[in-house]
């Protein structure tokens, strides 16, 4: 994990799902072609007998009312036949599936699908068609290798502007490490093509020499024809962590660095002249760096290949060194060279996942869990709860909230997470609560609370009569009775339609 990771204004949208009911062009909508029917007509007709279209219908949980689930709503995809009759498509374009089917063109019957991997920080799933009549006639194709600058690709999919399968050409124009929408904090490898990547494209492969060179998945709003695809280096490695049955995820270093073009900074920590490298701003705990690395070490090697003073890999200069991370898997070692405290050393440690990533991550299929107490209706603070507060509006005295999440200080122990008080249902019981919305739990009855887990047990277990609540930056705990809390509580969940809590 880097800064881009913790603080980043998303720019990128994501291409599908697309409301098949709708006639609505987004915004988002590039350009697009056909390509010749002269151009590659019979390749491209073999290839997407293999390109399904995918038809979702999900429902998600509101996290702002956790309680409660939107209604079912209608979305298409596209995806692909690749080895062992599994269909590669988006995580983005099945997530919160409450029922999937698929068809692959010219067929006009519907089979049901099963999801059976799905990677929310790659934005790839793995489905599959239980039902072996889907797959009659078809091909499993094959992944290809990183397309080269300035070379065509071709893109298949169900877009937007028809029901029938679409063929667009494009140019890949960059490829470099870049944001992943779908959960809003990841960063892997992107190749940018100026092509027509439309909602409801998502999933879809985008095809080089009658390979498959990556999956479209999202567009850019700050420009026309600008897509993007997840590259075969992505899918590969995606593919191997499911290899054993289970996907576990990306290892995170788990810094910051900062680039070195300043010479006075470079003098001040006395490095070498035309020694490259990035500094070392930050350590995060638990991840794959803790106990390694400290904030001043200049790296200049990974794995024993040169990092530039931009932090990009000096044999491309255009590829993230953290690219050399996301290729390895838990275990791995991880080599550094660099200069610390005007020393050159070499430091080697195995890589590892960060748990405590995951309220940094847009959440999809599962509940928010919460405690009400009184009428007041706390949770950890993660992505989504963010999001759909500050759509709301009431984010008055939020601040240090935001600053917490944003700067990651909920981060440095992965058992520790803040809590909030983000929200009242009125009850006179509460009615003197309102100085404390959007503001950080510190402690609960003397007892500084860790989680939202060691909260619920700290109320269940209490004999006390009141409750008092510390908050960060308040100075005088919230008070409640617990009886008067027990009976509001009671009497809201009915008002609420509040099961189960």
């Amino acid at each position: 994990m880097d800064s881009k990771k913790l603080m980043q204004n998303q720019k990128k949208i994501l291409t599908s799902p697309l409301p098949f009911a709708s006639t609505i062009l987004f915004f988002l909508t590039l350009f697009s072609f056909r390509m010749s029917a002269e151009s590659n007509s019979q390749s491209i007709d073999e290839l997407r007998k293999s390109v399904v279209q995918i038809r979702v219908f999900s429902q998600s949980k509101d996290p702002y009312s956790p309680w409660m689930s939107s209604g079912i709503s209608a979305s298409t995809g596209s995806g692909f036949i690749i080895s062992k009759n599994r269909i590669l498509t988006n995580a983005h374009v099945v997530s919160n599936a409450k029922f999937i089917e698929t068809q692959r063109n010219n067929q006009t019957e519907w089979f049901e699908v099963k999801v059976l991997y799905i990677a929310h920080d790659c934005d790839l799933a793995i489905l599959e068609v239980p039902d072996q009549n889907f797959y009659t006639d078809s091909m499993e194709l094959e992944l290809g290798g990183l397309p080269e600058l300035a070379s065509p690709v071709d893109i298949i999919g169900y877009p937007i502007g028809g029901s029938k399968i679409s063929v667009s050409r494009g140019i890949v124009s960059r490829i470099e490490q870049s944001s992943y929408a779908h959960s809003q904090i990841d960063s892997h490898l992107v190749v940018q093509v100026d092509a027509a990547i439309n909602p409801g494209n998502s999933g879809g492969p985008a095809f080089q020499n009658g390979k498959v060179v990556g999956v479209a998945f999202q567009a850019s709003t700050k420009g026309e024809n600008i897509g993007y695809i997840i590259p075969t280096n992505v899918i590969q490695h995606f593919l191997k962590d499911i290899e054993d049955g289970e996907y576990d995820g990306y290892v995170e270093l788990g810094i910051q660095t900062q680039n070195s073009f300043s010479e006075s900074h470079r003098n001040f920590y006395e490095i070498p002249n035309g020694e490259e490298g990035v500094f070392v701003t930050r350590v995060y705990k638990q991840g794959s760096a803790d106990g390694f690395l400290q904030p001043g070490d200049y790296l200049t090697t990974i794995d024993g290949r040169k990092i530039g003073r931009n932090g990009n890999l000096k044999e491309t200069n255009s590829i993230d060194f953290l690219e050399v991370i996301d290729n390895k898997f838990a275990g791995e070692e991880i080599q550094f060279d660099l200069i610390r405290k005007k020393k050159k050393i070499r430091v080697s440690f195995p890589a590892k996942k960060m748990p405590q990533m995951e309220n940094q991550r847009s959440r999809y299929g599962t509940d928010y869990p919460y405690l009400l107490l009184g009428g007041l209706v706390f949770q950890s603070v993660n992505r989504d709860l963010l999001e759909s507060w500050s759509k709301i509006g009431q984010t008055q005295g939020g601040s240090l909230l935001v600053y917490r999440f944003y700067e990651g200080s909920n981060l440095l122990d992965g058992e520790t997470e803040d809590i909030v008080l983000y929200r009242k249902l009125p009850h006179p019981t509460n009615s003197h609560s309102d100085f404390y919305l959007n503001m950080v739990v510190e402690s609960f009855n003397g007892t500084k609370v860790r989680n939202l887990n060691h909260f619920k047990n700290l109320v269940q277990s209490s004999k006390d009569k009141t409750y008092k609540i510390y908050f960060y930056g308040i100075q005088v705990p919230m008070i409640l009775d617990r009886e008067e809390s027990e009976k509001a509580d009671e009497q809201i969940k009915r008002t609420n339609h509040i099961k189960g809590k």
